[in-house]
């Protein structure tokens, strides 16, 4: 199945309003202008006001992607079909022809992968011509002989199989036959009644009568008698020697052990080295729940199409997906500080100095002079409100305020009322665990050697905060020293106040929000009159201080 290829426009990890609303649209816009498939994706689970807002316009949340690198799945894979162990060779080997391949997997009816065969194992099959007795010891059924040998059964159950003895040409003067036919055998015969009467009467346990010829009722009868199988085929006694070995079921030739197979949900960087190595021509691979459904040649595999990602609402690498270095970054719109991510070429770049991701959106779809969806209209209104705090934040350019009065306009929405709606349904957070809340807006920073994370949240309800504090304080401890976080910070935002209290932990925090800030801060909190953005207030004055440091 060939995969359709795809631009991803995805977000920053703990995704908000904006960052999911902006990927929402940006792919709107792109589908309508340009050639390719693009796909809003999210690199983490949205929060209440972004679940709000969606369903407020009635729009989907965007799928989950997790990880930048690619998966076997996302490679082509081909729909070579399973194949069942007791097939002849000639069987797979014409099927091999008609799919173009020199791999087979065999399977059982429910997809099971027992092994696999390949033009090489059927090749070498051919060096054991010499080994009478293979067919035998491959317990090759009568009715495959027959098809192998464009012939029928004419005497004997041609569901039996072939199971003691050799292979045996009959070319011998009845008299001397007995010599070389044993009880059990499996003998290739010309026209002559004689000879047929003679392999008969020593037990054989099969008969191959060459060109077509007639077989007279004494003798079928006597085979019948005898529990002796009758094969008719048209050809001669050269070209059944030659074919005859090509019955043997592919279960007796076939790879069973040490198979090199792949899951769909295997990160392509990860079996690379195994590709490598081994140097198979394809490989088998399975789904989610352990099933056969195709091969991927090696080629496709060490050759494959990285993913294509544009990045919204952020441009520094510790808040994008993982392995985002394993992707192709086509393209960056954003609105925060320039961070330290690299891309493997030259891309379009666009940040701007407003307070939303999403303002920006609104101008991308004035100068394309696109229509912009009423519902999209919404999702955008929502993503302004929701980073600017309706306004009150210093990031709040003019361009925010009118491109928000123009987007309710077109969602036909009252911004206050909808503003204090969205609000309400992202600050209910009583019933969250602390590790919720600590995760819902939570990113990452680094400025040289120092690493500290960042967490917000935004509230209307005083209460509500006070009692957050109490269940939050705690757990900076267990964050401080995860991935390298040297510090950890969360701010407990009153929109209303327009102040933030500051929760810290770790070494040298103290130090540095009394660097940063003309305050004294307390044990394990400070409050910040007029600080209520994290992008234009907190993050300049700590990396400020730390350059002064």
């Amino acid at each position: 199945m060939k995969r359709e290829n795809k631009v991803y426009i995805i977000g920053h990890k703990n995704p908000d309003t904006d960052s999911i609303c902006s990927a929402i649209a940006y792919a709107d816009i792109k589908n309508r202008t340009e050639k390719g498939t693009f796909s809003a994706k999210r690199a983490g689970q949205i929060n209440e006001e972004t679940e709000y807002v969606l369903k407020r316009f009635g729009m989907r949340a965007p799928g989950y992607l997790s990880d930048a690198g690619a998966q076997v799945r996302e490679i082509e894979i081909h729909e070579v079909p399973g194949v069942r162990g007791s097939i002849s060779v000639k069987r797979a080997w014409e099927t091999m022809r008609e799919q173009n391949v020199v791999t087979l997997p065999v399977t059982t009816e429910e997809n099971d992968l027992e092994g696999i065969i390949t033009v090489s194992d059927i090749a070498e099959s051919y060096m054991d011509a010499y080994d009478s007795s293979v067919m035998s010891r491959a317990r090759t059924q009568y009715r495959s002989i027959a098809e192998t040998l464009d012939g029928s059964v004419i005497v004997g159950n041609e569901h039996g199989y072939f199971v003691k003895g050799r292979v045996v040409i009959g070319a011998f003067h009845p008299d001397t036959m007995e010599n070389y036919i044993h009880e059990d055998d499996l003998v290739i015969l010309g026209n002559r009644a004689e000879d047929q009467l003679c392999a008969i009467e020593m037990n054989a346990s099969c008969i191959v009568v060459g060109l077509g010829a007639k077989v007279t009722r004494t003798i079928q009868k006597l085979a019948e008698e005898m529990s002796c199988v009758i094969i008719s085929t048209p050809h001669d006694t050269y070209t059944i020697a030659r074919l005859i070995n090509q019955s043997i079921p592919i279960k007796y030739l076939m790879t069973r052990e040490n198979i090199i197979c792949f899951h769909t949900s295997d990160m392509v960087d990860n079996i690379k080295e195994i590709v490598r190595k081994s140097r198979h021509r394809d490989y088998p691979i399975l789904n989610k729940k352990g099933k056969y459904i195709g091969t991927i040649s090696r080629r496709n595999l060490i050759g494959y199409r990285r993913k294509q990602l544009i990045l919204v609402d952020h441009n520094e690498k510790s808040q994008a997906v993982d392995n985002v270095d394993e992707a192709d970054i086509l393209e960056i719109i954003d609105h925060h500080r320039l961070g330290n991510l690299e891309t493997m070429a030259p891309v379009l770049f666009r940040n701007q100095p407003v307070g939303c991701t999403g303002t920006i959106m609104y101008q991308i779809y004035q100068e394309r002079e696109l229509e912009i969806p009423k519902n999209i209209a919404g999702l955008l209104c929502a993503a302004i409100i929701s980073d600017t705090l309706m306004f009150r934040s210093p990031t709040c350019t003019p361009m925010d305020k009118s491109a928000a009065e123009a987007l309710a306009g077109i969602a036909e929405i009252h911004i206050e009322e909808f503003a204090a709606e969205m609000f309400q349904a992202g600050s209910n957070l009583r019933d969250k665990s602390a590790e919720e809340i600590f995760y819902q807006d939570f990113k990452k920073f680094i400025m040289e050697d120092v690493t500290f994370g960042v967490g917000q949240i935004n509230s209307m309800d005083a209460e509500e905060l006070k009692a957050i504090r109490q269940n939050l304080a705690p757990h900076l401890k267990s964050e401080c020293g995860k991935h390298g976080i040297q510090m950890v910070f969360f701010m407990l935002t009153n929109i209303i106040e327009e102040s933030t209290e500051l929760l810290y932990y770790g070494e040298h925090a103290k130090e540095l929000i009394e660097g940063a800030f003309p305050v004294r801060a307390g044990e394990k909190s400070c409050i910040l009159p007029g600080v209520v953005s994290r992008k234009k207030q907190l993050i300049p004055a700590f990396m400020n201080a730390l350059q002064q440091r």
